[in-house]
């Protein structure tokens, strides 16, 4: 492992506890989308299947498990477990991702997997799934007036996980020859979604003011 990848594992785990301190902190998770975390909860399922059957490293068993039911907590929290539940914006967080990118995404892990199994389809589906996840969260944002510090800097550590993972990818494909087209891809379309948040964001910490989407009025 390389300190790429190190830093984009911790930026995501930072990220996720950002999310259950801010919650349960406040007894609320108002500003965050719980759909985005089904379609992570989803992403996890069907990319650590492997957990299974194969073993990597502690490190790597000990990351899987971790994101897995911390982000299936967070999903059980928000829908069911009051008060937090009560605060749960549901109205708003409307992304209707089993309508736009659910099926899109199992088609083209299907067209773009490298083996015909199961687990390498649900991979290859995975990848695509976790590219466009973030849009809950980003449509739920653009509704909301201001964005809070802790919802922002969730949002911003999310990205910016992804963006050492795409240094991870050149430095392993400059040191180990190493090639992966359908993360590549989905890893550029995944930073990409986040290059506007990261503009208002990076704004926002610069002046030290308030972070305030385009629209948000």
């Amino acid at each position: 492992m390389n300190l790429f990848r190190f830093c984009g594992d911790m930026l995501h785990l930072l990220s996720i506890l950002l999310l259950v301190f801010k919650i349960h902190k406040r007894k609320s998770c108002v500003g965050i989308s719980c759909r985005m975390q089904e379609l992570y909860a989803l992403v996890f399922i069907f990319r650590y299947m492997d957990l299974f059957w194969s073993f990597i490293s502690v490190y790597n068993t000990v990351m899987k498990l971790i994101f897995l039911t911390s982000t299936i907590y967070l999903v059980y929290i928000m829908r069911m477990k009051p008060p937090i539940s009560s605060t749960y914006e549901r109205e708003n967080d409307s992304f209707q991702y089993e309508l736009y990118v659910l099926g899109p995404c199992l088609l083209l892990g299907l067209i773009c997997t490298e083996e015909y199994t199961i687990s390498d389809i649900l991979w290859s589906s995975s990848i695509w799934l976790e590219s466009v996840a973030i849009l809950p969260q980003l449509v739920l944002l653009q509704k909301a007036r201001e964005v809070e510090n802790l919802t922002s800097d969730f949002v911003g550590c999310m990205g910016a996980y992804r963006a050492f993972y795409i240094l991870n990818w050149i430095f392993r494909y400059f040191a180990e020859d190493y090639v992966n087209w359908v993360g590549w891809i989905g890893g550029v379309v995944q930073t990409g979604l986040y290059c506007d948040f990261f503009y208002y964001y990076a704004r926002s910490k610069w002046y030290g003011s308030k972070l305030v989407l385009p629209g948000a009025e």
